[in-house]
């Protein structure tokens, strides 16, 4: 399983990553260990926002990019309802079908 993640920052940014381990990949955000992102070691991760699992790295790396590909309007309202389809409903190089929130 692979597992697509937005975290909030300090600043009020938003980072998005992917892990196959979801609660390990947040204790090196958290505790800024040497396997922490350069992003959130100046940022300061503050709190998981939301998460989504699917089967594998490709389909996680798309979603990921798109993602970051979104405005920070579009980012928020992804994170406010974790719901896929309000930001990513009409395009068709993600079928929301492979991701589920976790």
């Amino acid at each position: 399983m692979y597992y697509i993640y937005m975290l909030r920052c300090r600043d009020n940014s938003i980072y998005t990553g992917i892990t196959t381990n979801i609660d390990r990949r947040m204790e090196e955000h958290f505790s800024k260990n040497e396997k922490c992102a350069k992003y959130t070691y100046t940022h300061s991760a503050k709190k998981l926002e939301a998460t989504w699992e699917t089967k594998n790295k490709s389909l996680a790396s798309k979603l990921e990019y798109h993602i970051k590909k979104l405005s920070k309007e579009k980012k928020e309202l992804l994170i406010e309802s974790k719901d896929l389809s309000r930001v990513f409903l009409n395009n068709e190089k993600i079928d929301i079908e492979d991701y589920k929130k976790y």
